[in-house]
């Protein structure tokens, strides 16, 4: 039988191949083994910033009617949740403006995953506006307003606190391990992913690319 891919399954393939072929630094992102709507993807913390060094891992989920409809995106790094509702989760939601939330289960909720979604928008278009989450703090309309009060008043505590949950995160070790064996983990100094995007998933990217074929 010849499978014929729906509108959203194409649309995810090149979406899929933008991100094996077009190199961005920092953000990374391949379907999961099992099904293409459902994505794993892994955005690094930006140069210069306390996140510098991080790892944060993402879940995208899509409906079959993506692009139309955007996909739901939630955190889910182990560091974002290290005890609960701990001083990184305060700290990190004092990042968050008028226009973007990170709710406590770690669902991102932002402009341009609502009301000013496009069609337009892709996979890539969508994680480097959260890696501008982390480049571009905007205390000024808080979802926390202790943390929000600490970025102003003290930075140095602010960063230090920040880096500290970074740091834990690369103790986890096992979580890298998975991170790396489903190729999200590049190297930050060259762009070069261990990867599933680059050198083709064993199991999502070669089920595409078979699909894409029938």
């Amino acid at each position: 039988l010849c499978y014929k891919m729906n509108q959203a399954e194409r649309r995810l393939l090149r979406d899929f191949k933008r991100l094996s072929t077009q190199s961005v630094y920092g953000v990374s992102a391949a379907p999961s083994s099992k099904t293409i709507f459902v994505w794993e993807a892994i955005v690094f913390g930006p140069p210069g910033t306390p996140y510098e060094d991080g790892t944060f891992k993402l879940e995208l989920k899509f409906s079959e009617d993506y692009p139309n409809r955007p996909p739901q995106v939630k955190f889910v790094s182990p560091m974002f949740h290290p005890n609960g509702e701990s001083d990184f989760k305060r700290i990190f939601l004092a990042m968050i403006t008028d226009c973007a939330v990170v709710y406590t289960d770690g669902t991102v909720c932002m402009d341009i995953l609502q009301n000013r979604w496009s069609p337009t928008y892709d996979v890539l278009a969508i994680l480097t506006c959260i890696q501008s989450l982390l480049n571009e703090p905007n205390p000024h309309s808080p979802a926390n307003p202790t943390a929000a009060s600490l970025f102003q008043s003290n930075f140095t505590e602010y960063a230090n606190r920040v880096r500290n949950e970074v740091e834990n995160l690369w103790l986890n070790s096992s979580e890298l391990e998975k991170m790396a064996e489903a190729g999200l983990l590049e190297n930050p100094e060259t762009g070069q992913q261990t990867s599933q995007t680059e050198n083709g998933d064993d199991n999502a990217g070669r089920n595409v690319d078979a699909d894409a074929g029938k």
